[in-house]
């Protein structure tokens, strides 16, 4: 059985400056292509039954200078859609709204929690029954990741808001018997 390869697209200007990017088509700093560059040599060697990338230019970027063939681009990959607070940070948000929690709250003119699990079980239905071919990748952003995570085991997508994951990192998601389980996760590469 194949194992769901999840890959964090490299670092931008607005992931460094730890601002919400979902819609706004972002480039790879020099840094995020050296994170892209090394995720090859963890990813060499294994048989993909696909690779889904999400739209926008940071993921297929990074798919590339990983050596990922993208099989697909999937829109239900997209990073969440934070309207409002596109290009702002929590910080900032907060100071408008104290309190504000994305995984609960969402954002105004965004999306809500529900919507983007709905988007990730949608891709969780659409690549399971692969897994008896090969792994599966998908290359994707830091909050529709995480809630992919947290509906593979179960979790609503609040469950995110427990998964740190850095730029530039792998994790994947498996099984453990029949029950469905992290296997690893937000694992930094070896740097090249």
């Amino acid at each position: 059985m194949g194992e769901i390869i999840l890959v964090r697209h490299g670092q931008t200007e607005w992931s460094a400056a730890h601002k919400h990017t979902s819609y706004t088509d972002l480039e790879l700093t020099p840094e995020g292509e050296r994170q892209a560059h090394a995720l090859a040599a963890d990813l060499a060697g294994r048989l993909f039954a696909a690779v889904l990338c999400s739209p926008r230019r940071r993921a297929r970027q990074t798919a590339r200078l990983a050596g990922l063939a993208v099989t697909a681009i999937d829109d239900d990959l997209a990073e969440w859609d934070y309207g409002r607070y596109e290009g702002r940070t929590t910080a900032e948000i907060r100071h408008e709204r104290p309190g504000w929690d994305l995984w609960t709250d969402g954002c105004p003119d965004g999306e809500r929690p529900d919507q983007v699990a709905a988007r990730l079980d949608r891709v969780i239905d659409r690549v399971t029954g692969l897994l008896d071919s090969g792994d599966v990748a998908l290359v994707a952003h830091g909050h529709s990741l995480r809630v992919a995570a947290a509906r593979w085991i179960g979790l609503p997508a609040a469950g995110g808001g427990r998964l740190r994951l850095d730029t530039g990192t792998l994790s994947s998601l498996g099984y453990e018997r029949e029950r469905r389980v992290v296997l690893r996760w937000n694992a930094p590469v070896k740097p090249l």
